[in-house]
């Protein structure tokens, strides 16, 4: 079985690449095919062979990639897949549209069917600090995008959803059933300690929809220690809003993450994500999770067991679940215990042997398909 991975591309460290790095790690001969890989950034697959599309040759094709968002779909379909027998797309945008025989079995493991496409196409339009004439001009290019994703969606065998929320969003857009296989955690590289310290922590990419903007506001209002990691366009917006309580760290390496979660009294999560890995990294070092109650966070914590939920994305929400909650009320052991069933070692172990199975099972299809085929007798 030769087999082949292709992502959208390859940018920044993120959850989507931390599911390809452990297709790499199961199949460390397969190629990668992506848009374009920026190495200086991304040094987590320093040892693959990876593979890209004509992006490489374009004027600033790695750093200004926004640019060619028309050519995506073309420098996808370009990808020559020809000589695999099984092709395994990592993708939220345009990985799972490539092109391939007959005989070859392409799955695609989806973090989430298009943000700007389809959920969030408004905001999307309304966030962007573009010119007037780059946004009358958008919303058409985006339509034409849609189109061309859904399209694409035939080309794919077996979908595999990331979480059930995305599973439902893959059914409502794509009209497609997918199986679930929860994305991996290192739960290895993260421990407990009985040293909790006087202050609460959030992070990740600081981008609009995560509603950073919500914690800062709860925080400045209660004067309460606040860490915040990570890096983003909205950086310098809420360092001008947070008050001295709050202490921005930058980015943090996984070490550095660690740390700063097995000493927090929680960590708060106040977005929606497909499914959200660090709060699942917080709960492997034994500390709960203060998160909004939609989205993959729903089936990753246990309200009153390893975390808990508030239902309102407001700051008056948030507000009355940190002042109600307790820190010293929670069984680190248990907590960590749950979070133990995300790790990274049992999603190898079902991708494998999801692969195999659909492998398998294509093969045979294919075999009757052979065997039925009887050419049209015109005397009959």
């Amino acid at each position: 079985m030769k087999i082949a991975l292709v992502h959208d591309y390859l940018s920044q460290d993120g959850g989507a690449e931390r599911v390809l790095r452990a297709f790499h790690d199961i199949w460390p001969e397969a190629p990668i095919f992506v848009l374009f890989y920026n190495k200086r950034q991304l040094t987590r697959f320093h040892d693959a062979d990876v593979r890209e599309s004509f992006f490489r040759r374009l004027p600033f094709g790695r750093k200004k990639y926004q640019w060619y968002l028309p050519l995506m779909p073309l420098a996808t379909e370009r990808h020559n897949l020809h000589e695999f027998d099984v092709v395994l797309s990592s993708t939220s945008a345009f990985a799972k549209g490539v092109l391939t025989r007959p005989e070859t079995l392409h799955i695609s493991y989806c973090h989430t069917p298009t943000r700007y496409l389809w959920t969030d196409t408004h905001e999307y339009i309304a966030d962007l600090k573009y010119n007037r004439l780059i946004k009358f001009f958008l919303p058409r290019l985006i339509h034409k995008l849609r189109l061309w994703d859904k399209m694409s969606v035939d080309r794919v065998d077996n979908f595999i959803a990331n979480s059930g929320t995305v599973a439902h969003r893959i059914q409502k857009y794509y009209r497609r059933y997918s199986d679930i296989i929860y994305p991996p955690v290192d739960v290895s590289s993260f421990s407990i300690s009985s040293d909790i310290r006087d202050y609460f922590v959030t992070g990740g990419r600081l981008v609009t929809y995560k509603r950073f903007d919500l914690v800062i506001n709860v925080f400045n209002r209660l004067g309460i220690p606040l860490k915040i990691f990570g890096d983003g366009p909205e950086l310098e917006a809420l360092k001008r809003i947070a008050k001295k309580n709050i202490s921005f760290v930058g980015r943090v390496s996984d070490e550095e993450k660690a740390r700063l979660l097995k000493h927090a009294k929680a960590f708060v999560h106040p977005q929606v994500e497909d499914l959200g890995i660090t709060p699942i990294e917080s709960m492997a070092c034994g500390r709960p999770v203060i998160a909004f109650g939609e989205g993959g966070v729903t089936e990753t914590v246990i309200p009153g067991e390893t975390g808990i939920f508030f239902y309102e994305q407001t700051w008056e929400s948030l507000l009355d679940a940190v002042l109600n909650f307790d820190h010293t009320a929670w069984d680190s052991n248990r907590i960590r215990e749950w979070a133990t069933r995300f790790d990274e070692v049992t999603f190898k172990e079902h991708i494998m042997s999801y692969v195999t199975k659909q492998y398998g099972a294509f093969q045979q299809d294919l075999m009757r398909c052979q065997l039925d085929v009887r050419p049209y007798d015109y005397r009959d």
